[in-house]
């Protein structure tokens, strides 16, 4: 607690000072233009990695980045979404998965949570990423297998948002767009979901406006060697 109280200090005598007109502005209400939806890891930081400032981001963090399916689970994520959506206007929403999630490790081995009753339930909306994985790829390597859990898990949780009604009703009107994002936590870099490669991509090489992911999409399969590189079958 020490540490963070002298923190709360510093940024009163630092940043706040350094930030005050936009802290006067944000008193009276927020606009933010995106709703960022990411895992609840203590190494990830949407603001930071994206250098964003207060009032940009409305930031739902959960164990996984997870977004359950509308009809079977309305709680908090999906309150935070039709929120976001229908009172706050955003323009685009972004899942974003990360390396090394111990989430996604605990989808690959879900014994290891077993004793977890909660995780273990709020994992189920996680456990299509293992199936399409372990269906359609073989991996030596247990990084790559991971790697690709998460992806698949973002595109998973892509297709979870497009089944909450105000999330459908702007897709369709084409005032929202969604997208999903894998950050790497050592690399400092972002892979995007690119709808027109079936794939994820480094985020410079995505164009947001054409490749914005409103359409479902499933990655091609793909046969991987013990090197962790793919093949297209």
């Amino acid at each position: 607690m020490e540490q963070l109280i002298k923190g709360v200090e510093q940024f009163r005598s630092k940043t706040f000072q350094e930030k005050r007109e936009l802290f006067d502005k944000l008193a009276s209400g927020q606009a933010p233009h995106t709703m960022f939806i990411s895992c609840a890891d203590s190494r990830v930081m949407p603001e930071l990695f994206t250098s964003s400032e207060p009032g940009d981001l409305f930031v739902c963090r959960n164990v996984g980045n997870i977004v359950p399916p509308y009809a079977q689970f309305t709680g908090g994520v999906s309150a935070a979404i039709e929120y976001a959506v229908s009172a706050l206007g955003v323009k685009n929403i972004v899942v974003c998965g990360h390396s090394d999630c111990g989430a996604m490790k605990a989808t690959q081995h879900p014994e290891k949570v077993a004793s977890l009753a909660a995780v273990s339930a709020w994992l189920r909306h996680s456990h299509i990423a293992k199936v399409v994985v372990d269906a359609n790829y073989t991996f030596h390597d247990p990084a790559a297998h991971l790697a690709k859990i998460t992806e698949e898990n973002v595109i998973a949780q892509l297709d979870h948002l497009r089944t909450h009604p105000s999330v459908a009703a702007r897709l369709m009107a084409g005032t929202l767009t969604i997208h999903g994002w894998v950050y790497d936590i050592e690399a400092g870099a972002v892979k995007a979901y690119c709808a027109k490669r079936r794939a994820f991509v480094p985020l410079e090489e995505v164009s947001l406006e054409a490749d914005a992911d409103n359409l479902p999409h499933a990655t091609p399969p793909a046969r991987v060697n013990g090197a962790g590189t793919g093949e297209r079958l």
